[in-house]
C-alpha cells in the first residue's frame, strides 16, 4: 500500500522557533510517536499537516495529495484531537456530536457511545462547563469514532485520570485491528508510549534526532554494573557512567571491551524507556 502521509523537508519558522528539516513517512499499520521536550515542534507539525499552516518550505502528502493543494477532500480521511477546542464552548456533548458526525461518513455511533460510556462523559453539559480532563475525554470520543485511517493525537492523555488512560489506549489498540490503519501521536508520557507506539519520532527543540524503531531503540541501551571502580578509559557506546556503573548504546561492544579487558559485570539490564528518552534527548542538547 501506498505511505499514508509523506513529509519531505519540512521547515518551519515561527518567531525565534525553528522547526526542521522534518522526513518523516507514515505507513498503514503503524503507530508512531512524536516525542521531545516542550516546545520542540509536535503540536506545530501536526498543525502543518492538517494544513493550519504553511510550511516555509518543503512539501507535505496526505494520501497523495499535497496537503496546500485545492483539494482538501484528503481531510475526510484524518480525524485531528488538537491540544484545545475553539469555539465549542457553548456546546453540549449531544450538540456538537449532531454537528461532527454527519461529517465523516464512517462515523461509528456503537464506539462513540462505548467511549463515552467508558470514559464517563456527560453529554447534556455545556462543553465549558465540563473539566479540564472531561473536555479531553468528550474531545476523543468525537474524534475516534470519526473512523478516518489516519487518526492524529496531540497529547490525548492530558488531564486524564490514571483509568481513563488505561482504558484510552485499550480502546486505540482495538481500534488499530479494525482495519488499514495509522496513528500518529505526539506524547510526552513514556507510559503511552512504551503501550503502543512501534516508532518514536524525536524533536528536541525543532531538530529532528532522529525515527526510531521503538523495540530496537530499547535493545540498544543496557546498564551495567561492577564489583570494582571503572578504569577511566572510554568505553565503545558509553552515555553515562558512575564509579561502579555504565550505560551503553553499543552493548556488543561494550561486552567485547569487558572481556578483553577482564573487567567482570556483576550484573547487566536494560533501560525503561522514559531513561532512554530522557538520555537520548540530554545528550542531543549538550
Amino acid at each position: 500500500m501506498q505511505p499514508f502521509a509523506e513529509i519531505k523537508q519540512v521547515k518551519k519558522k515561527v518567531d525565534e522557533f525553528h522547526l526542521g528539516p522534518v522526513d518523516l513517512t507514515i505507513e498503514p499499520g503503524t503507530i508512531t510517536a512524536l516525542v521531545g521536550n516542550n516546545g520542540s515542534g509536535k503540536s506545530t507539525l501536526l498543525k502543518l499537516m492538517m494544513n493550519l499552516a504553511a510550511p516555509d518550505e518543503g512539501l507535505i502528502n496526505i494520501f497523495q495529495k499535497n496537503v496546500q493543494g485545492a483539494d482538501e477532500n484528503w481531510k475526510q480521511q484524518v480525524a485531528y484531537q488538537p491540544q484545545r477546542q475553539v469555539g465549542w464552548d457553548p456546546f453540549t456533548g449531544n450538540a456538537l456530536k449532531d454537528l461532527i458526525s454527519p461529517l465523516y461518513p464512517n462515523w461509528d455511533e456503537e464506539l462513540f457511545i462505548e467511549m463515552i460510556s467508558m470514559l464517563d462523559v456527560p453529554l447534556t453539559k455545556r462543553y465549558s462547563k465540563l473539566s479540564e480532563g472531561l473536555q479531553q475525554k468528550l474531545t476523543l470520543a468525537l474524534t475516534v469514532p470519526r473512523n478516518a485511517p489516519l487518526l492524529l493525537l496531540d497529547e490525548p492523555t492530558t488531564a486524564m485520570d490514571i483509568p481513563s488512560k488505561k482504558n484510552l489506549m485499550d480502546i486505540l489498540a482495538e481500534w488499530m485491528d479494525q482495519g488499514e490503519r495509522a496513528i500518529i501521536m505526539a506524547s510526552h508520557q513514556s507510559e503511552n508510549i512504551m503501550k503502543l507506539a512501534d516508532y518514536l519520532y524525536v524533536l528536541q527543540s525543532g531538530k529532528a534526532i532522529g525515527h526510531f524503531e521503538k523495540e530496537e531503540l530499547l535493545e540498544g541501551y543496557k546498564r551495567y554494573w561492577f564489583g570494582s571502580e571503572l578504569p577511566d578509559t572510554q568505553i565503545p557506546g558509553e552515555v553515562n557512567r558512575g564509579t561502579w556503573q555504565v550505560i551503553s548504546n553499543q552493548p556488543a561492544l561494550a561486552e567485547q571491551f569487558f572481556r578483553e579487558h577482564q573487567l567482570p559485570v556483576a550484573n547487566q539490564a536494560g533501560l525503561e524507556l522514559e531513561e532512554v528518552m530522557t538520555l537520548l534527548l540530554t545528550r542531543e542538547d549538550e
